[in-house]
Order: structure tokens, then sequence, then C-alpha cells
């Protein structure tokens, strides 16, 4: 199928883009790497009278070290995220996570921005910037505001980002960029995943003082796990397997065409345990009869 008719409009400041939004009402769409939205105007499942292209808007893909850690503009693309040297050497759970993104094509075109509007709540973006500590700057006609991302991803495809909002940046914690895992599982490469986890930790002498445990794909948004986290906090004697089996018994996910509830608690089990691993350094434990 081809999309429907709708107005294309290019701005090229984010001030063009802002009053833009406000001027065309609700029924308007901003195309941000489109590899989400293509298909649903391809499909008719979105019918835009508007579509405002986010790509020639200066300085949304920029990215800049501030207050030990990173700003991140909208537009810059999974592939950036994968290979930029910033990224990886302040926040490389982020870059790690990049990877598990789609296809190369794919993260040749999405964006981080797009991703985290989008809030998919099986996507790799929203689960790495709740553990990272992340916080959305939104940005309108009127204002620039800035949101806590356990704040910001409210339920299924829904965040606090208003109509008249744009997503400028993120902005990514770096003092976790010595202690970090991440591990998903897809049913084949390029899936969304059934279950990823991103774990970020501070660990001093030997005793992990701050700890982040994410999850994707477990409820109808990205979700913080204080229970693991807890686990996870201290001298940390009991090891990955006794933090992913809090993290198992923490959520009661719906059952789907991919896998039952209790078969995505297997996973969450699974793969909570290898990124706990992976963050305190350990070596992974046999997860075969968990």
């Amino acid at each position: 199928m081809k999309p429907p008719k709708f107005a294309y409009h290019a701005p090229t400041t984010v001030r063009e883009a802002v009053e833009l939004l406000a001027e065309l009402g609700d029924d308007v769409v901003v195309l941000s790497g489109g590899q989400s939205l293509i298909p649903m105007l391809n499909l008719r499942l979105a019918n835009p009278t508007d579509v405002i292209d986010l790509g020639g808007v200066d300085g949304l893909g920029d990215v800049a070290a501030r207050d030990g850690g990173l700003d991140v503009g909208a537009m810059v693309t999974h592939r950036q995220m994968e290979t930029n040297d910033l990224i990886a050497s302040t926040a490389p759970l982020a870059q790690h996570a990049a990877g598990f993104i789609g296809y190369r094509a794919i993260r040749n075109r999405g964006t981080i921005g797009g991703s985290i509007a989008h809030a998919d709540p099986a996507a790799e973006w929203p689960a790495v910037v709740l553990a990272l500590d992340g916080a959305i700057t939104l940005t309108s006609a009127e204002e620039t505001r800035n949101v806590a991302g356990d704040d910001f991803f409210e339920s299924l495809f829904t965040t606090a980002k208003r109509p008249d909002e744009l997503v400028t940046s993120v902005h990514l914690a770096g003092r976790f960029q010595d202690n970090w895992g991440f591990s998903e599982f897809q049913r084949r490469t390029g899936d969304f995943a059934a279950v990823a986890v991103a774990v970020g930790c501070v660990i001093t002498d030997s005793s992990v003082v701050e700890a982040r445990v994410a999850l994707a794909g477990v409820a109808e948004r990205p979700l913080r796990c204080p229970a693991a986290e807890q686990a996870l906090t201290g001298p940390h004697t009991g090891g990955a397997a006794e933090v992913a089996a809090v993290a198992r018994d923490s959520f009661e996910p719906v059952g789907d065409s991919h896998g039952s509830s209790e078969y995505r608690k297997r996973l969450v089990f699974a793969e909570t345990h290898r990124a706990v691993a992976q963050a305190l350094g350990s070596d992974i434990e046999s997860i075969a009869n968990a």
C-alpha cells in the first residue's frame, strides 16, 4: 500500500519545528528516522494531515559531554550510538545495546529520539535510559523542560510528551561506565526483544553502592525493578543468580503468541542473570535448572 496524502514540512531549526507543531494541531506526526512511522503510514495505520521531518533540523544530531554524562541529540542514529567514541567511553552500555537494534539498515536510519518518543515497551532505548538514570529534554514553542526517564514512559506507546512538544535530546549519566550489563533474547536476529535487561551499578571497595536494573518486554512500559536493585546493592555475596531470581519473582508478564507468562519469567531470570554477571565482572553460572 501507499501512504495517505499529507502535507510535508522540512524545518531547519527547533524553533521552526515546534512552531509548526503548535500551528498544525493534533493531526500531525513527526518523522525522526521513520523506521516505525513509515510502515504505519504505508499500512494506513496512521493518517496524518501533516508530516514534520526533523532530518534537516540543525543541532539534533550532536553528542556532547555534560555533567559527567552525555547529551545525545534526538536525531542521533542507532548506528552513531554504536560507533561514536564519546558514547563508547562515557556510556558503553548504550553503545553495546545499540548493536541489538534491528539490522544495519535500520540502525543507519532509526534514531534514539524517535525510539524514545515511540515508546515501544520491547525496545532497547527506553530500558537503557532507565538503567543510565536518563532524562528526556522536551521542547515546545512555550518552554523547554526535562523529564526523568522514570516519569517519561507511562504506558503502551504513551509518554509524558505533550502533543506540542518534541523530544530534542536525551541525557545519559556517565557514572555507570565501569560496571554495566545488557542482555536480551530475540527469537530471530533483528526482532524486538522478548525480554531485555539493562543493568548499571557503581562499585566502591568491592561493594555495590548504587544499582539500576531495567527491563523491557515484561509490561506495557519499560520498568525498573527496585527489589532486584536492592538485592544487587551491598557487598553482594549472593551472586547474579540471587538478583535474577528476585527479578523473576517481581513480574507477572502477560503471555502472548511468542510465549507464555511462565516462559517470559524464565527469560527474565536468564537475561537478568547474564546482565548482572556482566556488570559485576563475574562468570555466568549455569542457568539450565533455574
